[in-house]
């Protein structure tokens, strides 16, 4: 039984810091902007290749992450602020928002292709990435996954720690399937107004998680300093 709220108080907090950066919402944006053209069983097909894009990003940031930091030297505060950065543009452009979510490159990109007879394929780009699984995601799993250290994992059970990022994986990949698959039902509910308000929100969010970030990350190197050891 303690195992199992282990189990469930890790999902929790993953999904707790993972969806406002996940943020299907923005994929949702997208896909009523330019697959709105689409036939259906295009469409439904695009979604789920989506979905396996979404989730197979972040499994690969997730076991190749510390690979990919010792290969390029990258230490865990350095990602830390630089991903705060990343969170806190992201965070911004979602509070105070300049563009329309369809004008982004990557969707100009493919609204060239709407007039050629071949309808687009949206599913990598933009609804995986960046319109979910996004640099600011990507950074978050990359950070969490480094920051498993023997003193925070200590009193979970193995099986825990392996079972709990495969289904946070898993239960972001369903919603984003979820709020794609009933795109035109959510808008129509939710209105213009609420899409936004809902989008200021996790963007105020993501700059307090952003600042957190740049805080932790400027802690461990001034210990670091401060000690004489290295990053």
């Amino acid at each position: 039984m303690k195992e199992i709220t282990q189990l469930i108080q890790l999902v929790g907090l993953g999904l707790a810091l993972l969806l406002p950066l996940a943020n299907p919402l923005t994929s949702m944006t997208l896909l009523l902007s330019l697959g709105g053209q689409l036939p259906h069983i295009e469409r439904q097909r695009q979604i789920k290749e989506a979905t396996m894009y979404v989730v197979g990003i972040m499994l690969v940031a997730y076991y190749g992450g510390s690979w990919i930091m010792q290969t390029f030297s990258i230490s865990i505060p350095s990602l830390q602020i630089a991903g705060g950065l990343i969170v806190a543009s992201i965070g911004f452009s979602m509070l105070f928002p300049s563009s329309r979510l369809d004008e982004t490159p990557e969707a100009d990109a493919v609204s060239q292709q709407q007039g050629k007879r071949k309808p687009p394929n949206i599913a990598f780009v933009p609804l995986a990435l960046p319109g979910t699984a996004g640099p600011g995601t990507i950074a978050m799993i990359i950070s969490g996954a480094a920051s498993l250290r023997p003193s925070v994992t200590d009193g979970y059970a193995p099986w825990v720690l392996t079972v709990a990022p495969l289904l946070i994986f898993a239960l972001l990949g369903l919603l984003f399937w979820v709020v794609l698959r009933f795109a035109d039902r959510i808008a129509e509910l939710l209105g213009a107004g609420g899409v936004e308000a809902i989008s200021r929100v996790m963007g105020f969010l993501l700059v307090c998680m952003a600042v957190q970030f740049v805080i932790d990350g400027g802690l461990e190197v001034a210990h670091s300093y401060a000690t004489g050891t290295s990053l």
